[in-house]
């Protein structure tokens, strides 16, 4: 599997992207070839090398002829034109996403109703559709299959808009972060005014088409996108890393949040326990342990994702006798898994197929449909498990 990385050491905008994917080895003809299909006249992008701080890499700009003082964009009218245009169907598909989801940002900062499209003004306005665009074509193009990034920095200080003076990290880019859960750091205690380091576009793209984790890959190429600003204290560069995934189980950073309880009943922790799951836990566990003076207590265990973190704390110390709960990231190795619905002789069962490197190697029925035939075939559970297993398994599982 081909994947990319995004090292977004100096932030991320749409211009640097396009310039790490030029700079990793895409002919900037492959991307102006699809700008065209949008339809808007001159549209296209040029580039040349750069340097920030001790870094070679590529700059980019956008240039389009189709802009007067009638022509007004939004994204109402960026996600048309790329609807009507002729890319391909998954490529129109993951950029309308994007200006959607800019769309929505905008329109939440500037509290404009759901269904009325943010206006665009300034005439660089149009960088947005060849950013979103050409960046969606340029993976594409590239073949990469899979997408990662580390977290984003925040920016530290204040930036100019056409709205007037804003922190580094805009509203709208904040926005779009919490929108996509993505992880955020905070920039170097060193550097007072980063100047914006992640832009709205940047941070759509990202968050729209990339996981926040660091994959184990073996490096072939990496290209370096370069920021608009030279800056003393760091590259303002964004890396982009290509090369093939060494291990193809999928991660993802969880939270495990946990707390020792030695005054609640059986039923009040079972009761905690359904109310975690109910808002989004992934796992609920009770561990039996001992506390002060060899009191026997319960260890209560939360696997959950990063985003409902306040809310199962919130939950756990409103539901339970507890003073105070735990929280750490852990990491989680996934099998990819599919649910087939499976005809056996006993009837229509749905089972979890367990896939490792592309290769069914576990089979396991639904609960619910098993008890189901059970109790109508008067069976024993057991038995309706050992017919639909075996025969799930010879159906689905490699030799």
């Amino acid at each position: 599997m081909k994947v990319a990385y995004l090292q977004c050491i100096g932030g991320i905008s749409g211009d640097m992207l396009l310039g790490a994917i030029i700079d990793a080895g895409l002919p900037v003809g492959n991307i102006n070839e699809s700008l065209a299909k949008l339809g808007v006249e001159g549209l296209r992008i040029s580039h040349d090398s750069g340097k920030r701080g001790g870094v070679n890499g590529t700059n980019v700009t956008v240039h389009a002829s189709d802009i007067t003082s009638e022509n007004s964009w939004t994204f109402e009218k960026f996600i048309n034109v790329t609807q009507q245009s002729s890319l391909g169907p998954n490529i129109i598909k993951q950029s309308c996403r994007i200006f959607q989801r800019l769309s929505e940002a905008e329109s939440s900062v500037h509290k404009i109703a759901p269904d009325e499209s943010p206006h665009l003004s300034e005439l660089g306005d149009v960088d947005t559709l060849a950013d979103v665009v050409g960046s969606v074509v340029g993976f594409d193009s590239l073949g990469v299959d899979r997408i990662y990034s580390s977290p984003l920095p925040s920016g530290r200080g204040i930036a100019n808009s056409q709205h007037g003076k804003i922190p580094a990290l805009a509203p709208a880019t904040a926005t779009i972060l919490a929108m996509g859960h993505a992880p955020i750091v905070a920039s170097s205690s060193n550097v007072f005014d980063t100047g914006e380091m992640v832009t709205p576009t940047g941070a759509a793209i990202v968050t729209i088409l990339a996981m926040f984790n660091q994959p184990h890959m073996d490096l072939n190429t990496i290209g370096y996108g370069l920021g608009s600003r030279e800056s003393r204290h760091y590259p303002n560069v964004l890396a982009l890393w290509l090369g093939n995934e060494i291990n193809t189980l999928s991660t993802s950073d969880l939270l495990l949040i946990e707390t020792n309880i030695d005054d609640m009943s059986a039923e009040l922790l079972g009761y905690v326990q359904e109310q975690l799951f109910e808002i989004g836990a992934l796992d609920v566990w009770f561990t039996p342990i001992q506390m002060k003076k060899n009191r026997p207590a319960t260890m209560l265990s939360v696997l959950a994702p990063r985003n409902l973190e306040s809310k199962v704390a919130s939950l756990i110390l409103q539901e339970t006798t507890t003073l105070g709960v735990r929280s750490s990231t852990v990491r989680r190795y996934e099998a990819e898994r599919k649910i087939v619905n499976l005809q056996t002789s006993l009837g229509s069962v749905t089972a979890k197929v367990k896939y490792l490197d592309d290769i069914a190697t576990a089979v396991s029925p639904e609960y619910e449909d098993c008890r189901r035939i059970a109790s109508e075939r008067k069976m024993t559970l057991q038995e309706v498990y050992r017919i639909v297993q075996n025969e799930a398994s010879d159906s689905l599982l490699s030799n």
